[in-house]
């Protein structure tokens, strides 16, 4: 199969890559752009492992074909870190004990801050819909919970 040139703008740099047309997201993220912190999880979209966010939204990487994406801009667990300095969304789950074996950790991440980007004071309930498609086996999502409405906060003191 012929490979085909695409521009994916990730983390806020421009990649012009020749890939494979029926290569899924992921696989190009990992394997040519070199960011392994998006995992591979069920490969069925149902984890929320491979999670990211491609042109606003949150979407499973390992059921987006790369050729759907192209043009797109992705922003990845590697894109959350800024000069050096944690997202508060990420000082908030280190903070809160959010974190166990860290597999989910990228998925909930992206999903939390997508939804705080939208809504900076978001109820229980929109905080659980916003991650519901992310699974984690570890903490139980309480601490994960409280982290997000820890960092919401941080998130709209910074704003005023």
């Amino acid at each position: 199969m012929a490979k085909e040139k695409i521009q994916l703008e990730v983390n806020g740099k421009k990649f012009n890559l020749k890939v494979n047309p029926d290569e899924l997201l992921v696989d190009v993220i990992r394997n040519d752009i070199g960011l392994t912190g998006t995992k591979v999880g069920c490969r069925e979209g149902e984890c929320g492992a491979c999670s990211v966010i491609l042109n606003g939204k949150v979407i499973p990487s390992c059921l987006v074909p790369v050729m759907k994406a192209d043009g797109g801009k992705i922003l990845t667990i590697e894109g959350l870190e800024k000069e050096g300095e944690l997202h508060p969304l990420q000082k908030a789950f280190v903070q809160k004990g959010a974190i166990q074996c860290g597999f989910c950790t990228p998925g909930m991440l992206l999903s939390a801050k997508n939804l705080l980007d939208q809504n900076a004071n978001p109820t229980l309930e929109e905080i659980k819909i916003a991650i519901s498609g992310v699974l984690c086996r570890c903490t139980g999502y309480q601490k994960i919970i409280e982290a997000i409405r820890t960092a919401s906060e941080i998130i709209r003191n910074q704003r005023v």
